[in-house]
């Protein structure tokens, strides 16, 4: 009769199967970590944006990021609305930026983004694009969140100035008119002087006054560029409602209406303690909107 002590043949597999499945796992730890290596190599993550997270795979992702770590919450949707006030102000993102009763919303003329307490964003556009790398670094403990501006950091589309600076384009006239009295010089000393026989001084004269149109013609169209390019940044600013308080038609029903809206820095008690569904919305035209999460 065999020793009962001895090992039954489902025994011994069952120890197989289990050494198995630790050197599966050890194996799967170190993979992970010679990727989350070659993840901090790769990418900056003190400059971490947009370009970035798309070329990011969804292994690198898991890999560099610890899930368990994750900041949500009101605490999360507070770095957000600090980390993208701090862009709009510096000109990075084009958007306005509020709470609303179930997240924060940030949106312009051209798309919109909907993060949720838990940190899943949807949205469409390139709005979408800009603010889900902000979630991503503010949910990270270790992310320094930059200061946000007092007040709306969109300007009123009356304070756009017409344009730029008029300094560069009143030393551009100056040399121009330089250029162009020594050229006009060149040319009526070779008519009017008879001691000026030689060709070469109207041609410089010439030059000169070639010379001086062009840089004339260069400031016209850098004026009238400003001017272009103010008229459609404050055309922008009224199609976001700045000074009006009005919401673009690109949003979803449910976020148009203003009636509900909080101030900056404030979120409604039903809006921390929820999470978001993540369900993409139909946009304005009937699309389907993007709907991502942080994990990718």
């Amino acid at each position: 009769m065999g020793d009962p002590r001895s090992s039954s043949p489902n025994d011994d597999g069952t120890a197989d199967a289990d050494d198995h499945e630790a050197d599966r796992a050890d194996a799967s730890d170190d993979e992970t970590a010679d990727l989350r290596r070659q993840v901090e190599e790769t990418y900056d993550f003190e400059a971490f944006g947009p370009q970035d997270m798309a070329e990011m795979s969804a292994e690198e992702w898991d890999a560099a990021f610890d899930e368990e770590a994750w900041i949500t919450g009101t605490e999360l949707l507070d770095r957000v609305e600090a980390d993208l006030l701090h862009r709009v102000e510096n000109r990075e993102v084009f958007a306005r930026v509020e709470r609303v009763e179930d997240g924060l919303l940030a949106y312009s003329d051209e798309g919109y983004a909907h993060v949720a307490p838990d940190g899943s964003v949807e949205g469409r556009g390139t709005v979408l694009r800009d603010v889900k790398p902000s979630v991503a670094l503010c949910s990270m403990d270790d992310y320094d969140v930059p200061e946000p501006p007092e007040g709306e950091p969109l300007p009123d589309p009356a304070a756009v100035p017409e344009g730029g600076g008029e300094l560069g384009n009143w030393m551009l006239q100056a040399v121009a008119a330089a250029q162009l009295l020594v050229g006009l010089g060149l040319i009526g000393a070779y008519i009017v002087l008879p001691g000026v026989k030689t060709i070469v001084a109207p041609v410089l004269g010439l030059l000169f006054v070639v010379f001086a149109v062009v840089l004339f013609l260069q400031v016209a169209n850098a004026r009238l560029s400003d001017t272009f390019r103010a008229a459609e940044y404050r055309d922008r600013l009224r199609a976001v409602g700045v000074g009006s308080d009005e919401r673009p038609e690109i949003l979803p029903e449910k976020y148009r209406d203003t009636e509900g809206e909080q101030p900056a820095g404030e979120i409604a008690d039903s809006g921390a303690g929820s999470g978001g569904s993540g369900t993409a919305e139909r946009g304005a035209d009937g699309n389907d909107a993007d709907d991502v999460s942080r994990s990718a």
